[in-house]
Formats: C-alpha cells, sequence, structure tokens
C-alpha cells in the first residue's frame, strides 16, 4: 500500500490539475454582451471588452505566451523591456548575495548563543526587538543609507533570511545531546574541534530547517522589494505588465515564482535529507 502511494499521489495531482485547467478554460470562454462605447473609450480598453470576450486569459493563451517567452528569455531592448530570464535571474543573484551574507552571520552567532547560555540571554532582546519586523520596512532606511536599489534588496534579503537561521541554530546547537558532549569532553576534546565534529553533525538538521524557512521568506520578499525598487528583477516585471494591463504576463509571471520557489525549498529539502540520520 506504502510502495503505491507516490503514484496514487501523482494521479491524484494530475487530475486535480487537469479539472482546474477545465474549470478555468471554461469560466473565460463565456462570452458576454458587448459593450456599446465611444472610440476612444474602446482604444483605451481593447479588443476584449469591446467584443465582450472575457479579459482574464485562458490556459491556452497562457500556454501561447509562456512558448513566447521560452523562445527568447533574454532579449534586451531597453530599461522597461528585458526578457523573463534577465528578470529572473536578477532576483535569484539578489537573492542568493542576500542569502549568502545571511548564512555568514546566522550560523557563527546562532552557535555562539546555543553554546553560551549568558550570550544567548544578553542577545535575546535584540532577537526578539528586531525580528518582528516586516523586512519592508527596512527598505526606505536602506535606500536613505545605501542609496543603491539593487543593494538596498540585498539588505533586506540579508535581514529577512537572517532571524529563522539564527534561531534554528542557536536552537539545534542548545539541544545537542550531553551524553555526546561530556564523551567529548571525556576524550578531551577542544571547544573547536568539539563545535565541528559533535555539535555541527548534531544541529545540521535543524540548521537546515532554518535555512529551508529562510530561502522562502527571501525568496518572498525579494518580489515585493523589486515592486518597491523598481529597474529591474521578477517583482519589477510584475507590476510592469500589470501597468502595461498584460494580464497573461502576470500569471506567467506567477506561475515562474512559484516553480523557482519550490525548486529552491525541494534543493534544501534535498540538503536536510541527506545530514538527517537515524539515532
Amino acid at each position: 500500500m506504502s510502495r503505491g502511494l507516490p503514484l496514487r499521489a501523482a494521479l491524484l495531482s494530475f487530475s486535480l490539475l487537469v479539472g482546474f485547467l477545465l474549470i478555468w478554460q471554461v469560466a473565460v470562454s463565456g462570452v458576454s454582451k458587448t459593450q456599446v462605447m465611444g472610440p476612444e473609450y474602446a482604444a483605451l480598453m481593447g479588443q476584449a471588452a469591446t467584443t465582450g470576450k472575457s479579459a482574464m486569459p485562458g490556459p491556452l493563451d497562457v500556454c501561447t505566451t509562456i512558448w513566447r517567452h521560452l523562445k527568447d528569455p533574454f532579449y534586451d531592448r531597453g530599461p522597461n523591456d528585458k526578457g523573463l530570464g534577465i528578470q529572473l535571474a536578477y532576483s535569484i543573484g539578489r537573492v542568493a548575495l542576500g542569502y549568502l551574507l545571511a548564512v555568514i552571520v546566522a550560523i557563527p552567532v546562532g552557535f555562539l548563543i546555543g553554546m553560551s547560555p549568558l550570550m544567548g540571554r544578553a542577545l535575546d532582546p535584540f532577537i526578539q526587538l528586531l525580528k518582528p519586523v516586516s523586512p519592508l520596512a527596512w527598505m526606505p532606511l536602506a535606500l536613505y543609507t545605501i542609496k543603491d536599489s539593487g543593494l538596498s534588496a540585498i539588505f533586506v534579503i540579508f535581514i529577512c533570511s537572517l532571524w529563522p537561521m539564527l534561531i534554528n541554530t542557536a536552537f539545534g546547537v542548545s539541544g545537542t545531546r550531553k551524553e555526546w558532549l561530556n564523551v567529548a569532553r571525556t576524550l578531551e576534546v577542544g571547544p573547536i574541534r568539539r563545535a565541528f565534529t559533535v555539535i555541527l553533525p548534531a544541529a545540521a538538521p535543524t540548521i537546515l530547517t532554518g535555512m529551508r524557512i529562510s530561502i522562502g521568506i527571501a525568496w518572498l520578499v525579494i518580489v515585493a522589494a523589486e515592486m518597491l525598487v523598481g529597474g529591474t528583477g521578477i517583482g519589477y516585471f510584475v507590476w510592469n505588465e500589470w501597468n502595461n494591463l498584460s494580464i497573461n504576463n502576470v500569471i506567467v509571471s506567477i506561475l515562474v515564482i512559484g516553480l523557482v520557489g519550490m525548486i529552491l525549498d525541494q534543493l534544501l529539502a534535498r540538503a536536510q535529507r541527506l545530514v538527517t540520520f537515524p539515532e
């Protein structure tokens, strides 16, 4: 029964997807009554409004748009007309840099908090004060001090990625089994070596959990941040296409954002399974 579960789950997922696409296609295929409007207003509203056709694109229209983007994802025709691949590369690059900076800071500080009750108590008020602040609340301050929209977005990614990793690292380190630490002390293993050979392997699954949470938040925040700062990125692409009333491109962007987020999450989930071991 358990062996057939993945297959049955895949079949159910596929059935749900087909059902959703059919309902979507039927919902947008209805034709409403043609509206009578002046020529200037008709030109503004477009063909969908003047013919009574639904303004929401159907799955076939979205697939056509996806194929058009796949044929030329890296075109560059000016500041406001770049391919989806270029915009996605900007966003992934910002997330990668901000996330890497957060890893460099969060894991050592988390180790320090987890191994030292004194440092844990001393830093806890600062963590509890800054952790609930929305990452986007830092954007005006970042823009004012850094004076660069791209670096400001990276700083926001750093801030939002920092707390889950730091807290999970501290929790994993402090939760290392005392018997293992006592054995290490009995064998006269030094603090540095003990941290790498005993504590790090024991805390690795919890650390990876924090990293997995952080990458999801980072990818979520970069879209909103790029909508605010503009210029480049998948968030800016969504906002720009909405301003152009290109609902096809908005839907494609949503699908791409979800797909990239799923891939990033699954990569870290795979890493988490590799470092998890049965006791």
